[in-house]
């Protein structure tokens, strides 16, 4: 309800959700008053609503040459996500985006997770703070970051390179591949480099999520 670019519909709550978020928050919506029982029936099952549903529309893609115009100040870093399809492993990243500070989330806009309850949910927020920036060609739009001056690492876990290793001084836009298949071979060419994280050797691989949040503190520190 914060972000002006969220465009909002009803809201349906419990008045103790009434009480606890304020007339202030709720001034650009229209309020329902219901039970529990009520929202449920609203919601998919299972969801999780603690009183309070929100109708709400998916957040236009914004432009990433308006992004890349803004002032900068240190290091940018755009996270480019090739094809990730779980909805849960997106909100997660774009969770720890907004943690560090992330300038875009870039993903392919036909293979990528629709902005949908458990995207949200599981970005806790995150969605409306972080440019989430749908375009049709990945690599494409690679090439386009590199004609800004942005070191291209595709983070894989067969890498020779260690990502320390691999870190520029400048902006970076780092890749990360699907659960499945990983990064396309297409779109790895068109990375200057490869890199890895160490782990044992007791683990084959790490969750997306994790590996991006270990490579953004890496690029961060």
């Amino acid at each position: 309800m914060a972000n002006p670019r969220r465009k909002l519909g009803r809201a349906v709550l419990t008045p103790r959700a009434i009480e606890t978020l304020g007339s202030t928050r709720l001034a650009r919506v229209r309020v329902e008053t219901s039970d529990p029982q009520s929202i449920d029936r609203l919601l998919p099952p299972g969801a999780v609503h603690q009183g309070a549903a929100l109708e709400t529309w998916p957040l236009k893609s914004p432009d990433l040459d308006e992004i890349l115009d803004r002032p900068a100040t240190g290091r940018r870093i755009i996270l480019v996500l090739d094809q990730l399809s779980d909805p849960h492993n997106v909100g997660a990243i774009l969770r720890t985006a907004a943690a560090f500070d992330v300038t875009a989330v870039v993903v392919q806009d036909r293979h990528a997770p629709p902005q949908s309850g458990a995207l949200a949910k599981s970005a806790s927020g995150a969605l409306d703070l972080i440019s989430y920036v749908e375009v049709v060609n990945i690599a494409r739009t690679l090439d386009q970051l590199a004609e800004r001056g942005f070191w291209r690492i595709a983070l894989t876990g067969d890498a020779d390179m260690s990502l320390a290793e691999a870190i520029p001084r400048g902006d970076v836009a780092l890749v990360l591949g699907s659960e499945g298949s990983g990064i396309r071979r297409l779109v790895k060419e068109h990375c200057e480099a490869s890199a890895s994280i160490p782990i044992s050797g007791a683990m084959e691989s790490l969750n997306v999520s994790n590996a991006a949040a270990i490579a953004l503190y890496a690029l961060r520190a």
